[in-house]
């Protein structure tokens, strides 16, 4: 496995594997990597055969943090991400560092961004406005720097993944979009590096975002519900347990992700809770 940390360099044997028709899958991270990142490189390696190249960057990208969020304290440890990266076999692991990926930022000299003006204005873009033009820009360099043929995306950040692929139709990027499944705990709690964040209470209580989307699913078996009022159950829902404050939950159609008037099967539900600092986000189709 390499481990490379110049654009230049990077850029040199994405190049050279597409000149010899080597078809090239990237997974885009933060690190402190869990089994849901893993199961991305996996599909990665699918898509893409013994024959292919599987890229993995590890970036923590200050462009998506807003001034008050938790980039300073966002979990990292490169050497483990590296050790399990290896064990999957991943061939090239991309980990810039900022004064790479944004020259002349530190100096108000960088000044270009991507965004995407339609889908990224509900959910988390109005909870954290700056977040997707951060998303969008860091994604957009990466491709251009990896050049793959395919990336691979979790579903659990489902806005981010509908996003991504808008904008790589819309700039007519030439990289195939996968979204996987997202993996969770045994309990249904979804697999994030944020669960670290959460003591012991904090962590039995968290189960609740996977409670609320499962009594949605329950809601919504037999027939069409009012999305106005599944959404004031769901909220006295989640906020019945102690620890949990409510930032949204949303039912949106899944392929625009405008908000529905009708909750039914099919639908989209999406919620961010907070526990004590930490916010975590969940979604399911219905």
């Amino acid at each position: 496995m390499q481990i490379v940390s110049s654009v230049a360099t990077m850029q040199r044997l994405a190049q050279k594997w597409r000149r010899t028709d080597v078809r090239i899958g990237f997974v885009p991270t933060m690190g402190y990597l869990h089994a849901g990142h893993l199961s991305l490189v996996k599909r990665a390696r699918q898509l893409v055969g013994k024959s292919g190249r599987v890229v993995a960057s590890i970036y923590v990208n200050p462009t998506q943090f807003g001034p008050k969020e938790d980039l300073a304290k966002y979990p990292r440890d490169l050497k483990r991400d590296l050790k399990l990266l290896r064990e999957l076999g991943v061939d090239v692991v991309f980990t810039p560092g900022d004064a790479e990926m944004y020259p002349g930022r530190a100096e108000n000299r960088y000044s270009t961004y991507v965004v995407e003006e339609t889908l990224s204005r509900s959910m988390e873009g109005a909870s954290r406005p700056t977040h997707f033009r951060g998303v969008t820009t860091v994604v957009a360099k990466l491709f251009n720097i990896v050049l793959p043929d395919v990336s691979v995306f979790g579903q659990k950040d489902c806005q981010q993944a509908a996003i991504i692929q808008r904008m790589v139709a819309d700039m007519n990027f030439p990289v195939r979009i996968i979204v996987a499944p997202t993996l969770r705990e045994r309990d249904g709690l979804a697999m994030s590096s944020r669960n670290k964040y959460l003591d012991a209470e904090q962590r039995a209580q968290a189960v609740i975002l996977f409670h609320a989307l499962q009594a949605a699913k329950a809601a919504v078996a037999k027939k069409p519900v009012a999305a106005a009022q599944l959404k004031k159950d769901l909220r006295e829902f989640i906020t019945a347990a102690p620890l949990a404050r409510l930032d949204y939950v949303e039912l949106f159609d899944p392929e625009t992700l405008q908000p529905v008037t009708q909750a039914r099967r099919g639908t989209q539900m999406a919620l961010a809770v907070f526990f004590g600092k930490t916010r975590l986000i969940d979604n399911a189709r219905l």
